[in-house]
């Protein structure tokens, strides 16, 4: 079992930046691929970002690649989101997920709560 807990969710203007983090609980995070999906209303959960257990291969969506970063601590059993450039479109409820990893939704077995992030104009 592991479980996810998400933090650093907040509201930001347009341009700025702000990291998220998800703690981990379970002795076998380290084996999982963590990703990041998001949610805006009236839409689908989409995928943002992935990295394998490792590391060192990490998958992102076209739409935040080049201003997003994921990273694992497994040390301290945390995933990080680095987003830079932030743009409106980017508001929504993030969620932190562990499993097989990559885009698809059904690869993740545990998720965490979600958090906010709002991008204002």
């Amino acid at each position: 079992q592991v479980q996810l807990v998400e933090s650093g969710g907040g509201l930001v203007q347009a341009g700025g930046s702000l990291r998220l983090s998800c703690a981990a609980s379970g002795r076998t995070f380290s084996t999982y691929a963590m990703g990041y999906f998001r949610q805006a209303p009236g839409k689908e959960r989409e995928f943002v970002a992935a990295i394998l257990w490792s590391g060192g291969i990490t998958s992102y969506a076209d739409s935040v690649k080049g201003r997003f970063t994921i990273s694992r601590d497994n040390a301290k059993n945390t995933v990080y989101l680095q987003m830079n450039s932030l743009k409106p479109e980017d508001t929504a409820i993030y969620y932190c997920a562990a499993g097989g990893g990559g885009p698809p939704r059904a690869s993740y077995d545990y998720w965490g709560q979600g958090t906010q992030v709002t991008v204002s104009s």
